[in-house]
């Protein structure tokens, strides 16, 4: 599935659902009028905490989730998984350029796979690091927090990172998406989406509530000001 430029994409990440019942979850989240579900994948290694695998991903979709899968990877190395991510349902996998000595064969190799590919860069990485391989991309994914945990705050200059990206982007004339992933609340998606972005991840923001289309709906609606 593709998603129209300009669309604005809300992806809730699993790592705040409850994962006793996390097929329910993304039902009621899709339900609810999420666009698709995002994964963050940790290896205790790249980053300083331990989720989940392609097991996972793969239960999900013989579970009957058909919406696109969005996988973050925070692994080194990262190559492997690709491969495992690919087989069991990915839609998109997103990288980060210092989980492997090859960034465009990796990217490369996630395309052949028949995913769509997608570079993300943490809070310190500048944007240029992505200049080169933009082609490759499907998604350029700012990270918005240090990567790890959930429930973090927003890095408030990770808005003009963002401005940079979209100016990149629109630059180079290519349709590649620009994903946030952080802290992203009713609150301040309003500038984030005026800074650029246009795939929008959220976590504990929809899973803290009781309501998902309530919350949901209050995200239409803040990112509509945009």
């Amino acid at each position: 599935m593709s998603f129209n430029q300009g669309q604005m994409v809300i992806a809730p990440s699993i790592l705040s659902a409850n994962f006793a019942s996390l097929g329910a979850e993304c039902d009621a989240v899709l339900a609810a009028g999420a666009d698709m579900i995002h994964f963050d994948v940790m290896d205790n290694h790249y980053v300083p905490n331990l989720t989940m695998g392609p097991l996972v991903c793969k239960a999900l979709r013989d579970y009957g989730i058909a919406a696109p899968i969005d996988v973050h990877l925070m692994v080194d190395p990262v190559d492997a998984l690709i491969e495992k991510f690919a087989a069991a349902g990915a839609t998109y996998i997103t990288i980060h350029p210092e989980a492997t000595r090859h960034l465009d064969r990796s990217l490369a190799l996630i395309r052949d796979l028949g995913c769509k590919a997608g570079l993300v860069l943490n809070p310190g990485t500048p944007v240029e690091v992505a200049r080169q391989v933009l082609g490759r991309l499907d998604v350029l994914l700012l990270m918005s927090v240090n990567p790890g945990f959930g429930g973090q705050s927003f890095i408030p200059y990770v808005l003009d990172k963002l401005r940079d990206a979209r100016q990149l982007i629109d630059g180079a004339g290519l349709a590649v998406r620009l994903e946030v992933d952080g802290g992203v609340k009713v609150q301040n998606a309003t500038d984030i989406a005026r800074a650029g972005a246009d795939t929008f991840v959220v976590g504990s923001e929809i899973f803290s509530r009781v309501d998902y289309s309530g919350v949901l709906a209050e995200l239409r609606a803040a990112l509509a000001l945009a």
